[in-house]
């Protein structure tokens, strides 16, 4: 129960540290001329330098992964498909639309997640997982048309962008299990965002830095390190505690965070039905912390 505890914590704390970023990322696409692409390759290439550095500190292995090339290939495959996929999209989704509504389309990846889980093992999902998920999709539903059913309340772009992000946080939550339990989450998360980020960085031709202030790179500085390299560790460690089905639920707090804090500072409205839609997925969190309590499993 304590692993499972430190699993929730965790689990919890990187969405919140997501939503928060996409939501400065946000004011960073509305107030420069920054690049979405250009900003995932620098938190990516930054993010995985320093934890590979804060790797060696620990004298953590972090090239063991490379002395197996199965493992090796595994890993080149998640930072392209996992890593960089679910960051690119995810900002793509921000500039075209906005934080709060990217980090609420993301999080479909639940149902994605739950879907693929059930197909493979032949195993029917909980009623609480069934819940959470139709409490998920109800709540996205009611932010993203804010209950005006012959429109949407962001452009087709940005909900195609932001449909993409859910598939790429699937894949990201779902494919790095077995890496993370034989090399650790340092070393995983440091190499995948090293070569993800330099796969963007070459494949976009994103090389040129922008002119910006000191206070727009005080707030790049905070994507880099807070958004990015804390907020993917915590959540991939949290996956050597509890089920990803659970982990991935637990994200509700990124869009829930994200919307706050749009709200707040960058004057992002909704209207009563999508505040409904706010309290179903904060909800949703609430359930799942009651029903991991109420369960001792604990993945090996």
């Amino acid at each position: 129960m304590q692993k499972k505890t430190v699993g929730l914590i965790l689990a919890s704390a990187g969405p919140f540290l997501w939503g928060s970023s996409g939501t400065v990322a946000q004011h960073l696409f509305d107030t420069t001329a920054i690049s979405p692409l250009w900003l995932v390759a620098v938190r990516m290439l930054v993010s995985g330098t320093l934890l590979i550095g804060y790797g060696v500190s620990r004298h953590l292995p972090v090239m063991a992964v490379f002395h197996h090339p199965k493992a090796t290939l595994k890993l080149i495959l998640f930072s392209l498909f996992g890593m960089a996929g679910v960051q690119l999209t995810y900002f793509m989704a921000i500039s075209t639309g906005n934080a709060a509504m990217a980090a609420i389309l993301q999080f479909l990846s639940p149902v994605m997640i739950i879907v693929y889980v059930t197909v493979t093992t032949w195993q029917a999902p909980s009623k609480v997982d069934v819940i959470s998920v139709i409490s998920a999709i109800i709540g996205t539903f009611l932010i993203v048309t804010e209950g005006q059913l012959h429109s949407l309340a962001l452009p087709v772009v940005a909900i195609v962008w932001g449909v993409l992000a859910a598939v790429g946080a699937t894949v990201y939550t779902l494919m790095p299990q077995r890496l993370l339990t034989g090399y650790g989450a340092t070393p995983i998360v440091g190499w995948s965002m090293l070569i993800g980020g330099a796969f963007v960085l070459i494949g976009t031709g994103a090389w040129r830095a922008p002119e910006l202030t000191w206070t727009a790179w005080g707030q790049v500085a905070f994507v880099v390190i807070f958004g990015t390299m804390l907020a993917y560790l915590f959540f991939l460690q949290s996956l050597e505690f509890i089920l990803p089905t659970t982990a991935s639920v637990l994200g509700a707090i990124e869009p829930l965070s994200a919307t706050i804090l749009s709200v707040l500072f960058l004057h992002v409205s909704f209207n009563w039905v999508g505040l409904i839609g706010a309290l179903l997925i904060v909800g949703v969190t609430f359930l799942q912390f009651a029903a991991s309590r109420a369960n001792p499993f604990v993945p090996k």
